[in-house]
């Protein structure tokens, strides 16, 4: 299997890509709508085919990315039937199961933080993401949509605690900088449900807390509704001069030849070395030549009216041009892809 964890600082969530090393075929769960073109460009630089995107539950910190991930994969989207969100393929309910190729996860419903709540365990289980049903020595609140302290311990003791102990618990959101833990840990060191705590313990500790409504719920919970689908039916606005591709790195990208088709309608920023450039067949017409170490410095000769396009040998210091273009408050700018080697590999000359 390929597994990857990845945060969203903003909404302290997690999001894990899993895909079948033979297929190819990827899944995500609990995307974030801000992190769509990051968690786009992983799937491509893995050489992957998104297949389907789950989330564990109607989040109220953030905006689900399964809408707009869909539009753009031909994805299809899983969450809970209870929820009865829009655009949903997999109405999911207690004991189905769901997945890519030889990656299939068993679908258990674990309601209590919210109604519609699921928690996706691996058919040998040996994983299980819990959504906020289990937490890394916490778990989630139990005081609204839904919510009931009663529900949520028996889904915690029930379905997530009969899981083997060497069980990996991997949660939607952690506030500490925790990655992951495992179902024999939170049986013994949860605070509120492990170490022996009885439903009694349970309810009262989950009643006595008094926690500020989540910051992003009003937009959130009508969005996620709609599978995180704008109000206007949009998806989020990119770049229209270029064809620009985000790297998982965050830096844009456009091809080469699509450089050489558009050359009068973009400035070419050349960060080589002079030395480099004195090389037969290395000066391009017409380019902007600042060595990379030099931009700091310079960046107000490199002229703004067009897009700026950054090139270096291999599109690594080009990459470091473009974040100190954009740092310097230059929007329209992007890293040549593969730099000058892979200009000459398409044969541009």
């Amino acid at each position: 299997m390929i597994f990857r964890q990845l945060y969203d600082a903003t909404s302290s969530t997690y999001t894990y890509l899993l895909a079948d090393e033979n297929t190819r075929e990827a899944l995500y769960i609990d995307p974030v709508f801000e992190q769509q073109q990051r968690d786009l460009a992983l799937v491509e630089e893995l050489g992957l085919t998104l297949k389907l995107v789950l989330d564990t539950h109607m989040h109220a910190d953030h905006v689900t990315a399964a809408w707009a991930l869909k539009q753009k994969t031909g994805a299809e989207i899983g969450s809970a039937a209870v929820n009865q969100a829009a655009d949903v393929d997999h109405p999911l309910r207690h004991g189905d199961t769901i997945g890519v190729g030889a990656i299939q996860l068993e679908v258990r419903a674990t309601p209590g933080h919210t109604g519609g709540c699921l928690t996706y365990v691996t058919q040998d289980h040996s994983m299980a993401f819990t959504g906020d049903a289990v937490l890394i020595r916490g778990c989630g609140r139990s005081d609204f949509q839904q919510g009931n302290a009663a529900t949520l311990y028996h889904s915690i003791t029930e379905q997530v605690f009969t899981l083997p102990d060497e069980c990996r618990i991997y949660p939607a959101h952690d506030y500490n900088g925790r990655t992951r833990s495992t179902v024999g840990e939170e049986k013994a060191h949860n605070p509120r449900v492990g170490g022996g705590a009885n439903e009694q313990d349970f309810v009262r500790y989950m009643n006595a807390m008094r926690l500020p409504h989540p910051k992003k719920i009003d937009e959130a919970l009508p969005a996620n509704l709609r599978s995180g689908k704008p109000e206007d039916g949009r998806l989020p606005p990119e770049p229209d001069w270029a064809p620009v591709r985000l790297t998982f790195a965050g830096v844009p990208e456009v091809e080469p030849d699509w450089v050489v088709e558009h050359r009068d309608q973009v400035t070419l920023l050349d960060v080589r070395e002079p030395n480099e450039i004195a090389e037969p067949g290395e000066q391009l017409d017409n380019a902007v030549m600042i060595p990379v170490g030099e931009l700091h410095d310079r960046v107000g000769e490199v002229p703004t009216d067009k897009p700026i396009v950054a090139l270096c040998r291999s599109g690594r210091r080009s990459s470091m041009a473009v974040n100190i273009l954009r740092q310097s408050g230059v929007e329209r700018v992007a890293n040549i892809r593969g730099g000058r080697l892979r200009w000459k590999e398409q044969g541009l000359g």
